[in-house]
């Protein structure tokens, strides 16, 4: 499993302003989708691609296309949701899947709720989103849910990680195909499963507590 932490002036400033409890709901929705689109250069970067001709006003030369099967993007409902948009932005002719995972409080195991994905992910690079990687319980399992499917390769994008979640990750998926980007590598977490000094409940924080 490979591991990316941003380092880069923009996204510490962007995730400064979102750790920030004063910060209204849309400033907060607009600066993730600017932090994701950020983000998203280097969770890309592997990205299948095909050559392709082009005639320039000049003359004619290679290029790529992004290849077939395209990839699919997977936003882990309910936050999730809220990083769509910076990510299709950047890969507009991505498919769009979505997953539905909830945590219990007291246990922090996941539940899979809710699905709207093909049948077969086989051959398929996929993009799971989710802003907090915290005890790594949901998005582990959403990852898996990927492979399970068929997936060749799952990139997860999150605003925050934690230690302890991306070692959950390491140790779940072993040597399949994953890459790890975040915003950034917080301390750890605390005893509510919450990570320290994180930016509270994503969720709540984009769409309210309803």
């Amino acid at each position: 499993m490979r591991v990316h932490v941003a380092d880069h002036p923009l996204i510490t400033h962007k995730l400064t302003v979102l750790r920030d409890e004063s910060t209204p709901s849309p400033v907060f929705r607009q600066l993730t989708e600017e932090l994701v689109t950020l983000l998203a250069y280097e969770a890309t970067r592997s990205v299948k691609v095909t050559p392709v001709e082009v005639t320039t006003p000049v003359t004619t030369t290679m290029g790529v296309k992004i290849a077939e099967p395209r990839p699919i993007v997977v936003p882990i409902l309910r936050a999730g949701l809220g990083m769509l948009e910076g990510l299709v932005k950047l890969l507009p002719t991505a498919e769009v899947g979505f997953l539905g995972m909830v945590r219990d409080d007291e246990t922090f195991e996941p539940t899979t709720y809710a699905e709207r994905l093909p049948d077969d992910l086989s051959d398929r690079q996929c993009f799971a989103i989710d802003p907090m990687l915290a005890t790594g319980g949901s998005l582990g399992a959403a990852i898996q849910f990927l492979f399970d499917r068929g997936a060749k390769d799952v990139t997860a994008i999150c605003l925050l990680g934690t230690p302890e979640g991306v070692e959950a990750i390491r140790e779940l998926v072993g040597d399949q195909d994953v890459t790890l980007v975040l915003g950034a590598l917080d301390e750890r977490l605390n005893e509510k499963g919450y990570i320290v000094p994180g930016l509270g409940d994503a969720g709540d924080r984009l769409y309210g507590t309803v």
